[in-house]
C-alpha cells in the first residue's frame, strides 16, 4: 500500500488540520504565492512520488482563487509522480450550475469538474452536493458523503416525539426524508418557485406543521432568502417551535444575522465543510463572545471525523458507501487514529 500525504489549499486549513488529527498523519506543507503579474503558483512541500495524495479544498469565496489553486495543486502532484491524486472537495459551489434552465447558458458544474480531471484529479471525495446528477459530472469515480447522521446527533439530544422536517423546496425533499427517517420524524417541503439568485417564491407548505417542532433543512444556506421566506409561510400555519439546519453554512450578505435575528428561530445548525462567519469550528457554541446580533443561536458541527474516516478507506481499498450503512457508535469507533496498512 502506498504511503499518503494530505496537503491543503488556503480555503479552509483548520478542517485540513482536524481531518489530519483524526487520521493521526501529519498535514504536508503547501506553498501559495503570487506573482508580480497577479498569476498564482502553488508548491507541495513534501515528496509526492508513488504516494496517496489527498489535497483538501473547499471551493469557497473567493471561489475563482480557490478553483485555481486547487488545479495547481493537482497538477503539481501529477508533476510529482502522484500515485493517486484525490481531491477532497467537502462544498463545490458550481454544483448549483447544473442544468440547462436558460438558452445559452453554461454548466459551470461539469466544466469544473472537466478542469479538476484534466489537472489530474483520480477521485473525488464530495459532501452534499447540490444535486445528485452533479455525481455524474466527473469523469472519474466520486465518494459521496452527507452529514445527515452528524446533524441527527445533534436534535437528537431534543424530544422529536412532535418534530417536522421541513425542506424549503421539492428538490431537496429527498433528503429531508431521508434526514426525518433518521431521527423518527415528519416531512414537509415549500412549494417554491425562484426568479433570481436571491428572489424566491414559496406559496405553500405541503405537509402537517401546526403546532409541530420544525426543523427547515436545506443543503446550503447563502443569503438565505429561501429560508427566510419559508418562515413566512411556516408561521401562517402556527409552528411550536423552528430550528434551521444545513451543511453547507456559506451565510453570505449577513444571511447569518437575519436568520438568528428572527425570535421565533430558535438555533441555526450548519457543519464546518466552510469556514463560518463569526465561528471557530469546534461543534460549541461557536457564536458566544462573538458581537453581533443573535450569534449565540449559531451551532457548528466538525464533519472532519466523517472526512477521515472516508479518507482513511479510500485509502486502505474499503467501501465508502458502508459509512453509511453502520450504526453511529460502531462508526465513531472505527474514527480513532490509525496507521496506513502496508503491503
Amino acid at each position: 500500500m502506498r504511503d499518503i500525504a494530505v496537503f491543503s489549499g488556503s480555503a479552509h486549513p483548520r478542517l485540513a488540520a482536524e481531518v489530519c488529527a483524526h487520521l493521526g498523519v501529519p498535514l504536508s506543507p503547501t506553498r501559495v504565492s503570487r506573482f508580480a503579474n497577479d498569476c498564482l503558483e502553488v508548491q507541495l512541500r513534501a515528496n509526492c512520488r508513488e504516494r496517496d495524495v489527498f489535497l483538501i479544498q473547499p471551493l469557497v469565496k473567493p471561489v475563482q482563487e480557490h478553483l485555481v489553486e486547487l488545479l495547481m495543486m493537482c497538477d503539481a502532484a501529477r508533476g510529482a509522480s502522484a500515485g493517486r491524486i484525490t481531491v477532497v472537495m467537502p462544498h463545490y459551489s458550481y454544483a448549483r450550475s447544473d442544468k440547462k434552465d436558460a438558452p445559452r447558458i453554461s454548466l459551470g458544474g461539469r466544466l469544473v469538474a472537466d478542469l479538476l480531471v484534466a489537472a489530474g484529479a483520480s477521485r473525488v471525495l464530495a459532501m452534499t452536493l447540490h444535486s445528485p446528477q452533479v455525481h455524474g459530472f466527473f469523469s472519474v469515480p466520486v465518494d459521496h458523503l452527507h452529514a445527515l447522521r452528524e446533524l441527527a446527533a445533534h436534535f437528537g439530544r431534543h424530544d422529536l416525539s412532535r418534530t417536522t422536517v421541513v425542506s424549503p423546496d421539492l428538490g431537496n425533499a429527498k433528503e429531508a426524508a431521508a434526514f426525518a427517517r433518521l431521527i423518527g420524524a415528519q416531512v414537509a417541503a415549500g412549494a417554491k418557485q425562484r426568479y433570481a439568485d436571491d428572489r424566491v417564491s414559496i406559496s405553500s407548505v405541503i405537509g402537517e406543521v401546526a403546532g409541530r417542532d420544525v426543523i427547515v433543512l436545506d443543503d446550503e444556506i447563502a443569503k438565505g432568502s429561501t429560508v427566510l421566506e419559508l418562515l413566512d409561510r411556516l408561521r401562517e400555519s402556527g409552528p411550536r417551535s423552528i430550528r434551521v439546519a444545513c451543511t453547507h453554512g456559506l451565510f453570505a450578505a449577513g444571511a447569518l444575522e437575519r436568520l438568528t435575528a428572527q425570535p421565533d428561530v430558535l438555533e441555526v445548525v450548519c457543519t464546518n465543510t466552510v469556514p463560518v462567519p463569526g465561528a471557530d469550528g469546534t461543534g460549541q457554541d461557536a457564536g458566544a463572545g462573538e458581537a453581533g446580533p443573535g450569534r449565540g443561536k449559531l451551532r457548528v458541527l466538525s464533519i472532519a471525523p466523517a472526512l477521515a474516516e472516508a479518507v482513511r478507506r479510500i485509502h486502505n481499498g474499503e467501501s465508502v458507501s458502508a459509512l453509511f450503512d453502520a450504526p453511529r457508535d460502531e462508526r465513531s469507533a472505527e474514527q480513532g487514529q490509525w496507521q496506513p496498512e502496508r503491503a
